[in-house]
C-alpha cells in the first residue's frame, strides 16, 4: 500500500464488526449484488454534449470490459485509476469498471485545473487516467499532456479523437476486451476511494476511504433517503466522491433508474424533471432556490420536489422554512468527505429540528465538543486518512477521534448546529475553496499589499468568495478585472475566483498582528467594507 492509513484502534473495529456495520464485502461485491435484477432500469445521461439512453446492464457490460482491458494489463488491488469525467456513461464505466478490478478510484472535479490535477497525480500515481478532450472552456488534451510525461500512465480520452496526443487513446479502445465475470479479491479493509478536497491547505488533500467506511455511509444513506416520489436526478458532478457514489451505487441500492446531469442550467432542470417524471431530491442550497426562482418554475414542477435533503453548504433557515411552506419537507445533514453522514434527520422527524439544526449524530456516529464547541467524530464511515500521512496525525488522536476544524452546539434534543468553522473554508455552492491558496496568489500581484480571503454571504451559493486587499497605495488599487486575469494566468480553477473585491486602508488585528477574519466576515454581512476606500 503506498500510503500510510491510521490503524483504527482495535475496540473501534470489534464494535464495528459486531455491530454489522463492518463486514468483508469489498463494494465490487456491492455493486456486483446490486446490479443482479437492475439490468433493465434506465441509464440516461442528459447531456447536450454526449447524450445517452440505454439500460443499466448495457453500462454495466461495458463496465466489465474495462474492469477486463485493466487486468489485461496488471491494473487491481494496490493500482489506481484516476478519472476527471463531466456526469457521462464513461464516468459510470470508469468507477464500476475499476471496482469489478479491484482498484483504487479517484475521482476528480471536472474543473479542477492543471495546478490542482499535477499535485493529485504526484499524491496517487495512477496507473490510468481518464479524462475528456474538451468540455466547456476546459482544453484536456493541452493542459493534462505535459502533467503526464513524467509518468508511466496511460491516458485514456472521452470525445472526439481526431489528433490526439501521442500518449492518448480513444476510450473505446478499452471496452472490446471480453467482460469480467466477477469482481476480483480484495480485502475490504483497503482503500477503495481517493478523493480531493481542497480543505485549508494550498493544494488539494487526498482523503483514503476503505470498502468497509463507503459500504456503510452507502447502507446508512440509503435508508435516510424519503421513500417513494419520483426518481431522483443527479446534478452532482461525480467528479465529486458524494455525487460518484449517489449517481452510481446510491441509485442501484435504492432500487431505482439512474439519471444523471452534465451541467448545471435551471430551465433544462426543470424541461427534464416534466419530461422523464425526475426530482432534485438533494444538494446544496443554490440548486433549490435557483429552481425556484426561476420564471419557468410552475405548481407542475413543485409536485417534483416532494422533499430536499440539503447539504454541502451552509443552509439559511428562511431557505429552509420557504421549502417546507412551500410543501417540500426538508432536511439538513453535517459531513464532509473525511466524515461523509456525521449527523441528520429523517423526513418522518420534528420539523423545528429538520429546518433549524444539522440534525442528530447519525448511527454508530459518535460526536464530542470540547469547551470551545470544536467538534470530534468517530464512527464506521470515517475515513483512514490523508495521502499526507503527517496531515493525518495532525487531525486525529490515539483513540481514533478526529478533529473536524468545525465549531457547533447541541441542543437539549441532542441536535447540532454548525455554527463556524475554526478551518479557513470557503463553501460556494457545495465546493470547497481554499482561503489561503488564493491569498498567496493574489499576494502576487504588484498592486496587493496585503489580503485576506474570507467567506460572504450569498442567496444563491450559500457562500461567496470575496478578496479583501489591502493595496500598496491609494492610488494605485488592483481591479477585480486584475485579479481574475492573474488567477486564470497562474491555472487556479475559475470557481474558485473572488466575485468581490474589496478595499481597505487596514484589517482588524490581533495584539500580535495577525488579522481577525471573523470580523471581516462580520463587517462584510454589514456593509461595513463596502465603501471604506472611496
Amino acid at each position: 500500500m503506498r500510503w500510510q492509513v491510521r490503524r483504527v484502534p482495535e475496540g473501534l473495529e470489534r464494535r464495528y464488526a459486531e455491530a454489522g456495520w463492518w463486514d468483508d464485502r469489498s463494494l465490487g461485491i456491492l455493486l456486483d449484488d446490486a446490479l443482479r435484477g437492475a439490468g433493465d432500469r434506465p441509464f440516461n445521461v442528459h447531456s447536450e454534449i454526449r447524450p445517452h439512453r440505454g439500460t443499466i446492464g448495457e453500462v454495466a457490460d461495458e463496465a466489465r470490459r474495462f474492469a477486463s482491458w485493466l487486468r489485461s494489463r496488471g491494473i487491481g488491488p494496490g493500482s489506481s485509476v484516476l478519472m476527471q469525467l463531466p456526469n457521462w456513461r464513461e464516468a459510470a464505466i470508469t468507477f464500476w469498471g475499476t471496482l469489478y478490478a479491484g482498484a483504487v478510484i479517484v475521482p476528480v472535479v471536472h474543473i479542477y485545473g492543471p495546478k490542482e490535477l499535477s499535485h493529485i497525480v504526484r499524491a496517487t500515481e495512477p496507473a490510468i487516467v481518464v479524462t475528456p478532450t474538451s468540455f466547456g472552456r476546459i482544453d484536456y488534451l493541452s493542459g493534462i499532456a505535459p502533467l503526464l510525461d513524467a509518468t508511466d500512465a496511460e491516458w485514456l480520452v472521452v470525445g472526439e479523437t481526431i489528433d490526439l496526443p501521442p500518449r492518448a487513446r480513444p476510450f473505446a479502445d478499452a471496452l472490446a476486451a471480453s467482460p469480467i465475470e466477477v469482481p476480483v479479491p480484495v480485502d475490504a479493509g483497503d482503500p477503495v476511494v481517493v478523493a480531493f478536497t481542497s480543505g485549508t491547505t494550498r493544494v488539494p488533500k487526498g482523503v483514503i476511504h476503505s470498502h468497509r467506511t463507503l459500504g456503510f455511509e452507502l447502507r446508512q444513506g440509503a435508508q435516510l433517503s424519503a421513500p417513494g416520489g419520483p426518481a431522483s436526478l443527479v446534478v452532482a458532478p461525480v467528479g465529486h466522491f458524494i455525487g460518484m457514489l449517489s449517481a452510481f451505487l446510491g441509485s442501484l441500492l435504492r432500487g431505482i433508474p439512474i439519471n444523471i446531469l452534465d451541467s448545471w442550467a435551471p430551465d433544462r432542470v426543470l424541461r427534464i424533471m416534466l419530461d422523464e417524471d425526475v426530482s432534485l431530491t438533494g444538494g446544496v442550497p443554490f440548486f433549490f432556490t435557483s429552481l425556484m426562482e426561476h420564471p419557468d418554475f410552475t405548481d407542475d414542477h413543485l409536485d417534483h420536489l416532494p422533499t430536499a435533503g440539503l447539504g454541502g453548504a451552509p443552509v439559511p433557515v428562511p431557505l429552509a422554512r420557504r421549502l417546507e411552506d412551500a410543501g417540500i419537507a426538508v432536511t439538513r445533514c453535517y459531513g464532509s468527505t473525511e466524515h461523509p453522514t456525521v449527523s441528520g434527520c429523517s423526513f418522518g422527524e420534528e420539523r423545528e429540528a429538520r429546518i433549524l439544526t444539522d440534525g442528530h449524530p447519525l448511527e454508530g456516529v459518535e460526536l464530542r465538543l470540547d469547551a470551545e464547541g470544536r467538534i470530534s467524530t468517530r464512527g464506521p464511515d470515517l475515513f483512514l486518512g490523508y495521502t499526507d500521512a503527517q496531515l493525518t496525525d495532525e487531525v486525529f488522536d490515539a483513540d481514533g477521534w478526529y478533529r473536524t476544524g468545525d465549531v457547533g452546539v447541541l441542543d437539549d434534543r441532542g441536535c447540532l448546529t454548525i455554527v463556524d468553522r475554526s478551518s479557513d473554508l470557503i463553501i460556494r455552492g457545495g465546493e470547497n475553496v481554499s482561503a489561503r491558496e488564493i491569498e498567496e496568489e493574489l499576494l502576487l500581484i504588484s498592486t496587493v499589499a496585503e489580503v485576506a480571503v474570507v467567506a460572504g454571504p450569498d442567496e444563491r451559493y450559500g457562500e461567496r468568495v470575496v478578496a479583501v486587499v489591502r493595496p500598496r497605495s491609494v492610488e494605485d488599487r488592483p481591479s477585480l478585472a486584475d485579479v481574475h486575469d492573474h488567477l486564470a494566468a497562474v491555472g487556479i480553477a475559475r470557481q474558485k475566483w473572488p466575485e468581490s473585491l474589496l478595499l481597505v486602508t487596514d484589517f482588524p488585528r490581533t495584539p500580535s498582528g495577525k488579522v481577525q477574519k471573523f470580523h471581516l466576515r462580520q463587517q462584510i454581512r454589514s456593509d461595513g467594507l463596502e465603501h471604506e476606500l472611496e
